[in-house]
């Protein structure tokens, strides 16, 4: 069985109404973006942190997965499918994806500031005092800038087996997320869905650009690879 690697961002989520980290003038929800996700604006500011979060959890709670998210389950009745996502959220999940591995982390999770291994599922309000059991302050199971990204490692192994890569909404910016498609095998096929894509056509020898937003071109490629 074939097996398809997927990268999707904030791009597939958007059709669900999650907002993008950043908006066009560097701003996310109208914070600098090292208030609310860094360390040094956890230092600074827990509450704002923890409030910050708090709404973004309670957005992703209201909203459901959409038909990109939805359309990308089909893949698994004829692929081998790994999904690497750029976003915090859980629709690929509730969607039914089966593999889905998270880079920056995960919004309905919390883990301890003294021991990174404690992690707690967490659908509600986290505030200052809220802890651990080994008494230590819980904060956000997200990966902010300035922090190392655990799961990279395991994403360069996942990678590097794809017999085809899909990315879909993401503008592969953002690093070191965007170094993966450098440890894919150079022959194989890839396809770049979103509505303003950023890579050039020389880049891969066997690229296939598919400029329209998730729902659109991903229920196309899903049906072109089944039949």
């Amino acid at each position: 069985m074939k097996k398809i690697v997927i990268l999707t961002g904030a791009g597939i989520s958007a059709e669900s109404g999650i907002k993008t980290f950043r908006d066009a003038h560097g701003l996310w929800e109208g914070h600098d973006i090292l208030e609310v996700a860094s360390p040094i604006g956890w230092q600074n500011n827990k509450h704002l942190v923890l409030d910050f979060y708090n709404k973004r959890r309670k957005q992703l709670l209201q909203v459901l997965p959409n038909l990109a998210h939805k359309t990308l389950v089909k893949l698994e009745e004829k692929y081998n499918v790994n999904i690497i996502t750029q976003n915090i959220d859980d629709l690929h999940e509730r969607a039914g994806s089966k593999n889905v591995l998270h880079l920056h982390g995960e919004l309905l999770k919390v883990r301890s500031i003294k021991n990174p291994a404690l992690v707690y599922n967490w659908k509600k309000d986290l505030f200052v005092g809220d802890l651990c059991e080994e008494n230590s302050q819980l904060r956000p199971h997200i990966v902010w800038f300035d922090e190392a990204v655990p799961m990279f490692e395991d994403a360069i192994e996942i990678t590097s087996k794809a017999d085809i890569l899909i990315i879909i909404g993401t503008s592969m910016q953002v690093y070191p997320a965007a170094n993966l498609i450098h440890f894919i095998k150079q022959t194989i096929p890839v396809y770049f869905i979103d509505p303003k894509p950023s890579i050039q056509k020389n880049y891969f020898s066997n690229l296939t650009i598919i400029a329209e937003k998730a729902s659109t071109g991903v229920e196309k490629l899903v049906t072109e690879l089944i039949d």
